[in-house]
């Protein structure tokens, strides 16, 4: 008996934070590799960290991070767990020894809380900018910036996933830069010269949550005195080749799926392209709704990866959300802390996702009257 044909798999648009969409082929991949990996009888899963199957796969997977993002040999790139979350202490326990200073901005949500662990620390924070007056719906001129004479780094988030906010260009400082790039990592090439320090959780742009990765300089690498316990310490993780204790090996191994599928598509030019029309297809149907849909944000500074907007009232955010769903559209509710409505557009998200949500929004806000 012949074998049934094979049906395409039932996908919607997922507009969630993150976790977040994936590219079809790297799941389908995943699902045909799962059990067997590439002839070996075992899942890459269940293989050890120091086989050599894992460490090819670990291996291509940094190196491909350094091909999209042109990582110089002065800058070091490392796989760690625990997400941004844990770079949030880890930054200043290596790099403010003794109770040295560094600036901060604070553009929301996610600069609250690495602001929060310098200072848990022991760093003497000073806030380069604080946008809690505004609500966190701008962000300062990025000539205007500058760092304090005795700045170790300046911090910023490059784009608030909460707040829907994204720094467009950076400041040029004295102090190398360190940044959370969570929302937007490889959506835009980086000025390695400007930065000491970049991390993102993957869970947003490049893969499933588990894993981080953090590209650290030589010049804020000697900052590390070996003073933190031994995962904590950046020196250690370098040392190691980023396989300083059992890496999250499956996280890795998708990252580097993704990774493979972003270098097809076109690489960081491509994907800062399609950003761009994405998100401008959301943003219009925004502006041409009469003011039924509104973005509290400062057009120069809205995100490309999360469009944040509401609706006249909460009951019809709540019933947006709601036939969003039903037809495909699911993760639009905005993040607990603010309310509203908020579609998350990375990578992966095709422009079908974004034209769908448009007319979707258009036909909605007819409805409505």
């Amino acid at each position: 008996m012949p074998a049934a044909p094979r049906t395409a798999p039932h996908r919607i648009h997922n507009f969630s934070a993150g976790p977040c969409t994936l590219p079809l082929p790297v799941l389908e991949q995943i699902q045909s590799e799962l059990t067997d990996y590439r002839g070996t009888g075992m899942s890459l899963a269940e293989m050890s960290h120091r086989s050599k199957a894992v460490v090819d796969v670990h291996e291509r997977a940094l190196q491909s991070v350094r091909d999209l993002l042109a990582v110089p040999d002065s800058h070091h790139v490392l796989f760690v767990g625990g997400g941004a979350t844990l770079q949030f202490g880890m930054i200043p326990q290596n790099l403010l020894n003794g109770g040295q200073t560094a600036d901060y901005t604070h553009s929301g949500a996610w600069a609250k809380k690495a602001i929060a662990d310098a200072k848990a620390a022991g760093g003497q924070v000073q806030l380069a900018y604080d946008g809690t007056d505004n609500n966190y719906t701008t962000l300062p001129d990025p000539a205007s910036q500058s760092s304090s004479p005795d700045s170790v780094y300046y911090h910023l988030t490059s784009n608030e996933t909460i707040g829907g906010l994204q720094w467009k260009d950076f400041p040029h400082t004295q102090a190398p830069l360190v940044a959370d790039m969570s929302s937007d990592f490889l959506t835009r090439a980086i000025d390695w010269s400007r930065f000491g320090l970049v991390y993102a959780g993957a869970q947003k742009n490049i893969g499933p949550a588990g894993v981080c990765v953090v590209i650290i300089s030589d010049e804020l690498l000697q900052q590390c005195n070996g003073k933190q316990v031994n995962y904590l310490n950046y020196a250690n993780h370098v040392k190691g080749g980023s396989m300083l204790n059992t890496p999250p090996v499956f996280q890795i191994y998708a990252v580097g799926l993704v990774l493979d599928w972003l270098k097809e598509q076109g690489g960081v030019v491509w994907a800062q392209e399609a950003a761009a029309k994405r998100s401008g297809v959301l943003y219009d149907a925004i502006s041409g709704s009469g003011g039924f849909y509104r973005c509290p944000v400062d057009e120069r500074y809205r995100s490309t990866m999360n469009v944040v907007f509401r609706l006249p009232d909460e009951d019809l955010e709540a019933a947006f959300v709601k036939e969003a769903a039903a037809q495909g559209l699911d993760g639009l509710k905005g993040h607990r802390s603010v309310g509203g409505c908020r579609a998350s557009i990375y990578n992966a998200m095709p422009q079908a996702g974004a034209e769908a949500l448009a007319n979707f929004m258009r036909d909605f806000a007819i409805k409505i009257g």
